[in-house]
């Protein structure tokens, strides 16, 4: 597989707040998974999207070849659907009392992970068609999920109701914790033992899966049917000893925005609330219209670095609600100049990872963080 190409950004008139999706991105990282796993990917598009836009997400994924999008929860997938994207999709994460009438009406996957959700599952399918259900297993992880305790119990009541023509039980699944790979492999030990139980049933799940991206990578024994990918998708590495570029993964967002403001000021100068930076000598301010309302962690004050003209600059003072400033010493800057937050490394961008880092956090925060006043744009072809 070549790789995928990025494009560099550069200086000129720039949106004043975009978050630019790169939905060609998206699809290669895709297939460098299938390639990496050899089995189906299922796509998780939960959350927008990890921020991305959840439906500019699940068609690059699709058209990477995923043979699944999987989201947390009824709302997000029949936004999938309105969108008119006709593919699987999975949703595993369900209100009390839901009768998932909305997922027998279009045609959603769900995930069921206890016995009162079973019956609701199962009522009224026969009347159309069975509902399509993956019976959510928990291995250890202590969240949502059927314990063992009560694995042939659920078990044979699917199968009694996938008799009846209630559901059909597609699939099993489960999440692993990610602890470390000793922990990770006795849970997926408790879940072959819990894929035994339900064919002792008499259950036939067609589509077993338990691994997300880090274990789709460290643990092949993990991927069985098909693998969950969320951060990879997006372009990132799970792993912390190699980065999205070393596993062949291009960064799918570009978050940015344009100077707003230019000031040249003199030493001693105090920048944004509380004064946590006061400039050393004369120097240019240049004010970013991005703040935490935006998702920019306030954590990351005096961290972070950002593009601007293909230089990288400090951010300097604290961040605030909708803005932050940067000083820009000597550089050459003007008002809707473009400022990169991050984006593609390779380009020269910091990465979410970098901001990540700056604030104390994981990639996943600070993409899922970005704001809804931020446009989700797809880059040009």
């Amino acid at each position: 597989m070549s790789e995928h190409p990025v494009t560099p950004s550069g200086p000129g008139s720039a949106p004043f707040r975009e978050a630019t999706i790169d939905v060609a991105a998206i699809a290669w990282n895709t297939r460098v998974f299938a390639e990496l796993t050899g089995v189906p990917v299922i796509a998780v598009v939960k959350a927008d999207g990890y921020g991305h836009g959840a439906v500019l997400a699940a068609r690059g994924a699709l058209a990477g070849g995923a043979s699944h999008l999987g989201v947390a929860d009824l709302e997000e997938a029949v936004e999938l659907r309105e969108a008119g994207i006709d593919a699987p999709i999975i949703a595993w994460l369900h209100a009390p009392g839901e009768t998932f009438a909305r997922a027998r009406e279009r045609h959603i996957e769900v995930g069921l992970s206890s016995p009162e959700q079973l019956e609701a599952a199962a009522n009224g399918g026969a009347a159309s068609a069975p509902l399509r259900v993956h019976l959510k297993i928990d291995t250890g992880l202590s969240r949502n999920g059927v314990p063992e305790s009560n694995w042939e119990r659920v078990c044979s009541r699917a199968a009694a109701l996938e008799r009846a023509g209630g559901i059909e039980v597609v699939g099993v699944f489960s999440h692993l914790s990610n602890t470390s790979l000793d922990d990770d492999r006795a849970a997926i030990r408790r879940f072959t033992r819990a894929v035994e139980v339900a064919t002792a049933a008499g259950l036939r799940p067609r589509i077993r899966h338990i691994a997300a991206s880090q274990a789709a990578l460290e643990l092949p024994e993990s991927r069985f049917d098909a693998v969950r990918i969320g951060l990879g998708l997006y372009g990132f590495s799970p792993l912390p000893d190699r980065d999205g570029a070393a596993l062949g993964l291009t960064a799918a967002m570009t978050l940015r925005g344009s100077i707003a403001s230019v000031k040249r000021v003199g030493p001693g100068t105090g920048v944004s609330y509380d004064y946590l930076f006061r400039t050393e000598r004369d120097t240019t301010l240049a004010l970013v219209p991005l703040g935490y309302a935006d998702g920019v962690p306030r954590q990351a004050t005096g961290n972070a670095s950002v593009l601007i003209n293909g230089y990288p600059h400090l951010v300097a003072g604290r961040i605030a609600m909708d803005q932050f400033v940067v000083d820009v010493g000597e550089t050459p800057v003007s008002v809707g100049d473009e400022v990169v937050l991050f984006g593609e490394p390779r380009t020269g961008a910091p990465s979410a990872e970098d901001w990540a880092d700056a604030a104390d956090t994981i990639q996943r925060h600070v993409l899922t963080g970005i704001g809804r006043r931020i446009p989700r744009v797809a880059a040009p072809e």
